[in-house]
């Protein structure tokens, strides 16, 4: 016991005597830092649009497209800050209220995050989703001024749960209340105005901005601005940043897995009790993590998809190929049987490999067969092994 007590005390010291990090939440994802390197035109944009708040008028709505760690959220909170800041300067009434839908994945948690927005209690359940939304109209019309939802991460829950929740909240303007709302949405897929249902599409009347992927370069400088933050003088190796920029950008330029990587490194070298963070920190921060996303993204899958995934993952154990959507139903009918659960349709299993394909879990290509029409190819793009040990917990049931 006493050694365990020991251990852990040291573990403590260690981190209390770091000589690496200065500020470590500058590298967290929600860390909104005071310049945003390489977004001016995004922030011009967004900010143009909001400034209308600030003669009491209703902003347009907006749209903002990007893939994961393009600054979307970021640009949009920076924005929305200064907004409000600049609000209270002027005595204009304009508030927010940000909802990340994949973390409130329901209609019912959307509206209890905005009715807590506004001051207004909701329990976790027990209320039906149109008493919730009486009640925050009875706040809007108490509150009388600009209010702005962010709708975040917003494709996660119009997939799950359509998109009715969006028509009701576009409605709210024409309730008959003393009130100005504006939605800003924001989301990683461009396709998604094409799923929405007519009537919310032409209720929208939305701005669109978006969000290119960052450069090696750009990473490099969003990198180097974070680490004055987050570092001590002297701490980083030449090279750490220009690796972890390069290793991100070869991923869509994701900033954030540049940050991920960064912040790793630095608690790799922090353990390891070393006085700077090297290259071999980076690449060490780059295998955990690649373990842990794919981990934490395969656990998370509905039961469908893990099924889908399980699928290919015998047909390579099998050296089919190339693998096709047709092998792929063929064995995913198969392990249904197996496991006692009902088959969705081909066409519903098509949509599943777009899904996963889009996570980066599998690369499916379309590819032409003449005569016969055209067809998917898929490969496996991660380590197979972390699949097969992220799957392993039923994945026994159907050997």
């Amino acid at each position: 016991m006493w050694c365990t007590m020991e251990y852990i005390d040291d573990v403590f010291l260690s981190v209390l005597r770091s000589k690496i990090f200065k500020n470590r939440d500058a590298l967290s994802p929600d860390y909104i830092p005071e310049v945003l390197p390489h977004r001016e035109s995004q922030i011009r944009r967004l900010g143009g649009i909001l400034a209308h708040a600030l003669k009491g008028s209703k902003p347009g709505n907006v749209f903002i497209y990007g893939l994961t760690g393009t600054g979307k959220t970021a640009v949009t909170k920076f924005v929305l800050r200064r907004l409000t800041l600049k609000a209270r300067e002027l005595n204009v009434a304009v508030k927010y209220a940000y909802i990340n839908c994949r973390q409130s994945d329901t209609p019912y948690r959307v509206l209890a995050d905005i009715a807590e927005a506004l001051g207004i209690r909701v329990p976790f359940t027990g209320l039906s989703i149109a008493e919730v939304y009486r009640r925050i109209l009875r706040g809007l019309n108490e509150y009388k001024g600009v209010f702005i939802i962010v709708l975040d991460e917003l494709d996660s829950l119009i997939k799950r749960k359509g998109d009715d929740i969006l028509y009701k909240l576009l409605r709210v303007n024409e309730e008959g209340i003393e009130v100005k709302v504006s939605l800003i949405c924001i989301t990683n897929d461009v396709k998604l105005l094409e799923i929405l249902d007519p009537r919310v599409r032409s209720s929208l009347g939305e701005e669109e901005i978006i969000f290119p992927p960052y450069n090696a370069l750009e990473l490099r400088d969003i990198l180097l601005f974070r680490a004055k933050e987050a570092f001590n003088d002297g701490v980083l190796e030449e090279d750490v940043i220009p690796l972890c920029a390069a290793l991100a950008a070869k991923e869509h330029g994701d900033a954030r897995r540049a940050l991920d990587l960064l912040r790793v490194a630095g608690e790799i070298a922090e353990r390891e009790n070393s006085d700077k963070v090297t290259c071999e920190h980076v690449k060490k921060a780059y295998s955990e993590i690649e373990k842990n996303t794919t981990l934490e993204v395969v656990k998370s899958l509905p039961l469908q998809a893990k099924i889908v995934l399980h699928a290919i993952l015998l047909l390579e154990e099998k050296n089919v190929k190339p693998i096709t959507t047709g092998h792929i139903y063929s064995v995913y009918t198969n392990l249904c049987k197996v496991i006692g659960v009902s088959c969705l349709t081909q066409r519903r299993i098509s949509d599943i490999i777009s899904q996963l394909d889009t996570l980066g879990l599998i690369s499916a290509e379309i590819v032409s067969r003449g005569r016969y029409g055209r067809t998917r190819v898929v490969k496996i793009n991660v380590d197979r092994k972390i699949l097969v040990e992220a799957l392993k917990d039923w994945r026994s049931i159907t050997h």
